[in-house]
């Protein structure tokens, strides 16, 4: 297929005129879907509705007999950090379990290392001039939500395929002002990339300008794979060990998008001087996290076999959504040389990328046909894409037969968006001739 930069201005024209004709009879379908966040579907969602008659009548005492409706066990039931500790790598005594939200744990342990410092910090990081996180990009939006919220500064770095680009990355980290860097690595949101060993190794042994550093691992679609293949990665705990770092890393997970996504649990786990500075924080915030629902997870999914099984249902369901939408955009899309997206293996989303300067637009025809997107420059620090090219797609949430359509209108928008642009570039030539 001849790519859109060798059409001859006759045809481009002709091929726009066309596409805005298919774009008006879609748009005037009316329809209302929405592909903005990387929510859990109904149908997911139902895989847990067992979870709903647990712990059971008289039958919350955990297994050292005690009545797990009252207050205490800040840490977490042990058999549920158990069950989680092989998710995150870890031993039991190295995991904490929260509440339902990772995103609510990462908010606090930079609010309390902002306030007091993280062991090895010689004062809190408020009391430095400029302190700054690395951001690989694209990256997680609310990741640089709480870093706006903080002040503290987002220096974006590039990601490369199988992780951040590490000479950006070594370069960079020798300022003592920078405190941390966002990574998560294993099905990356939003491009799905796993970050390879050589990566993580040298993330580990980083030259860090900052004796409190820290890598903020948000290991949050650990087991959310959408291929048979259970990708591992290298574990991060043992390489900070081995690379005399051994409080580096920050482990980060949840359940939220296991079991119930407003009732999930939320997991931290890290070194044990780390593991005894998180306690004696959270111990001023609460008395003990929800313990019935520690034990409803542990009930429910019994063991790794378990979860497995249930994760296994879950790509049952979503895969199918994210080969919809792989196959739209090769239908439109494929061959013309403007536009390349990711097919990630796990994880929640979708990222492609345009033309510069389209990605905005692509967003506003969608609006107009009734397409909730993701807003353009959200996967970039300050919500501003510097190359206006990065769309976020989220299939997961629409039923699969509505992933469908709004691939196929997101594919129309992209392809739009191009020629516009194209058509634009050559208008300035055909004037002067």
């Amino acid at each position: 297929m001849t790519t859109l930069d060798r059409v001859p201005d006759a045809e481009l024209r002709a091929l726009l005129d066309r596409t805005r004709t298919e774009y008006e009879a879609f748009r005037a379908r009316g329809l209302r879907l929405d592909m903005t966040r990387g929510k859990p579907s109904p149908e997911q969602l139902d895989l847990a509705n067992g979870m709903l008659t647990l712990p059971g009548n008289r039958d919350w005492h955990t297994e050292a007999g005690e009545d797990a409706r009252n207050y205490g066990g800040l840490q977490g039931l042990p058999e549920a950090r158990a069950l989680f500790a092989p998710v995150l790598g870890c031993p039991p005594d190295q995991v904490v379990i929260g509440d339902n939200s990772s995103l609510a744990l990462m908010h606090d342990v930079v609010a309390w290392a902002m306030l007091h410092g993280v062991p090895g910090s010689s004062r809190p990081w408020t009391r430095e001039e400029a302190p700054a996180f690395l951001c690989p990009v694209p990256g997680y939006d609310r990741h640089f939500t709480i870093l706006d919220a903080f002040g503290i500064r987002a220096i974006p770095v590039p990601l490369l395929g199988n992780g951040p680009d590490m000479d950006v990355v070594e370069d960079l980290v020798r300022d003592p002002a920078v405190k941390g860097i966002w990574c998560v690595p294993r099905y990356s949101n939003p491009t799905g990339e796993i970050y390879a060993e050589t990566t993580i190794r040298r993330l580990a042994a980083l030259p860090a300008g900052a004796p409190d550093f820290r890598l903020f691992w948000d290991d949050a679609y650990a087991v959310h794979h959408l291929t048979e293949r259970r990708h591992a990665i290298a574990n991060i705990l043992d390489l900070t060990a081995e690379a005399g770092h051994p409080d580096r890393a920050f482990l980060f997970a949840s359940t939220s998008k296991v079991t119930l996504a407003g009732a999930g649990l939320a997991l931290f786990a890290s070194s044990p001087a780390n593991v005894r500075w998180f306690l004696a924080r959270a111990a001023v915030r609460t008395v003990g996290p929800d313990k019935l629902n520690q034990l409803r997870h542990v009930r429910f999914l019994r063991d790794m076999e378990g979860l497995h099984r249930h994760m296994d249902a879950h790509r049952a369901v979503v895969a199918p959504r994210f080969d919809a939408v792989h196959d739209a955009l090769t239908a439109r899309l494929g061959g013309l040389g403007i536009a390349r997206w990711t097919k990630p293996e796990g994880g929640y989303f979708i990222t492609v990328d345009g033309p510069d300067g389209t990605a905005r637009r692509v967003v506003a025809l969608a609006k107009e046909a009734g397409l909730g997107l993701t807003p353009a420059g959200a996967t970039w620090p300050g919500g501003v894409d510097p190359y206006d090219r990065t769309l976020r797609l989220a299939p997961t949430y629409p039923s699969l037969p509505d992933v469908r359509v709004a691939a196929e209108g997101i594919s129309l928008c992209i392809l739009l968006a191009a020629l516009e642009r194209g058509a634009a570039a050559r208008a300035p030539a055909e004037t002067a001739a």
